[in-house]
This record gives C-alpha cells, structure tokens and sequence, in this order.
C-alpha cells in the first residue's frame, strides 16, 4: 500500500508526525483517522496492521504520534488530556485540508477517550470505534498510582509506562479531572462501536459497559475473546478489528 509521511502542527505548535496509507487502486472509499494510546505511538504493529486491513477494504488511514512521543516533537510531560484532543482536531483539519475528512475515528485506549470527546466536534464524522478504551479520563491514574502523591508535593514524577520512564506533571492530574466524558457519550451523534477483551488487564472491560449503557444508538459492542490490551499477542486479533470495522463503517458513510 502506497505511505507518505507528512507533518502537522500539534496543540502546542510543534511538528507532529503522521503516516497516511492508502489504497493504490480502486475508489478510495473514506478516510480513516487513528488516535493511539497513552504513551503509545503510530508504528506499533497492531495499528499498523489495522491500517492494512482497513486499506484492502478501500480506506485511507491516517495514523499520528501526539505530542512528545514517537517521532512528533515537543515534550510529552507538558501533554494533557487536552491537549491530546487538539492534537487530534488538527489531524483532522489537516485530512480536510489537504485530502477528505475522517469520516471514522478509531482510537485505541486512551486515545479512544479522546475519540469520543472530539468527534462530534468534525462534523463529517460519520461513526466512531473504541478499542479498549476507559470511560472517562481519570482512569488512566492507575498506571502510576503509587507516585500520586510525589507528583502532586514535587510537582512531578518520573513513571514507568510500558516499561519506558515519562515524566508526569501536576497539571496532566488537574486537566484529567476537568472533563465530563459521560456527557460526551451520551450527545454523541455518531454511530459507535465497541471493542474490548474480556481478559483486558489494563482496562477493564466495565469501560465498555458504561460507554455503552451511556451511549444512544446506533451503537454496537464487540467482545476481542482472549485478547490483549494492545492487540500484540495475537495478529489475527488486530486483523479482526479492522475487517469489522471496514463493514460496519460502510453502512455510515
């Protein structure tokens, strides 16, 4: 499938890195926006294999590191749930501006937070999809529960997510706590589909349940049986995402 690299200006105005991949013929059927999770980044294979995917279905994917992480500029400690989605509001601006906007947003964890937070903000957003994703911004604590308390004395930390140190600020405590992600759910004016593992040890699947209980139709849930939170251990898993995806999302756009 034919990549391009491009840049974009981040909430901060830094440069951020995406990668667009599409089909190299045929009609391109829609864009695809992908926000990944906290700490994440673009490459990590299961987005990269769901890209794939959704790209032999006749979709153009965008996929982009938010600010500080992967190949983007700026400094992730200076990051917020915020920000975050002003990343993904300039992703979107630029898709528009330079090709079509998104019409699906799939966001991954924490990044699928954010999905359900700006989509009704892009008005061509037809339908969105989660994928292990909390319902609502300050259970991402968790993951360095235990430095709560250095953070807010020090004013912050240095933790480890998935294994790699980040500092972890004050401020990205006091922005996770100013958002109403329930009321995002419930006006939100997209078809939604959910995708979560049973087995998820990072996000429990009760996230889904209250995305879902809080959501009006059309909405859909999709149990990922023996899944992974980040869709590693198993390929297939990431493949299946993307071809569900690709159907459901043609009944929308």
């Amino acid at each position: 499938m034919p990549t391009e690299s491009v840049t974009f200006k981040g909430a901060f105005g830094d440069t951020l890195s995406a990668k667009l991949d599409w089909p190299d013929s045929g009609e391109l059927r829609s864009w695809v926006l992908f926000a990944h999770g906290f700490s994440i980044g673009k490459d990590l294979k299961p987005i990269r294999t769901i890209s794939k995917a959704l790209v032999e279905d006749g979709y153009g994917m965008m996929r982009f590191d938010f600010t500080g992480l992967g190949q983007s500029g700026g400094d992730f400690s200076e990051t917020n749930f915020t920000s975050n989605c002003e990343d993904l509001r300039n992703a979107a601006n630029y898709l528009r501006e330079h090709h079509k906007a998104p019409c699906v947003i799939i966001g991954h964890s924490f990044g699928g937070t954010a999905a359900l937070k700006v989509a009704d903000e892009i008005p061509e957003c037809k339908a969105v999809a989660t994928i292990g994703s909390p319902c609502d911004t300050t259970h991402i604590i968790h993951q360095f529960a235990d430095q709560i308390e250095e953070i807010e004395e020090a004013g912050e930390a240095k933790v480890l997510l998935g294994g790699r140190p980040f500092i972890i600020k004050e401020q990205f405590l006091d922005d996770i706590g100013n958002h109403d992600i329930a009321k995002e759910i419930n006006d939100l004016d997209c078809a939604l589909m959910i995708f979560h593992s049973p087995n998820d040890r990072v996000v429990s699947i009760t996230n889904a349940s209250h995305i879902y209980l809080k959501a009006r139709h059309p909405k859909s849930f999709v149990s990922l049986d023996d899944a992974d939170h980040l869709l590693l251990r198993n390929p297939a898993d990431a493949e299946y995402v993307a071809h569900v995806i690709a159907a459901w999302a043609h009944r929308y756009i």
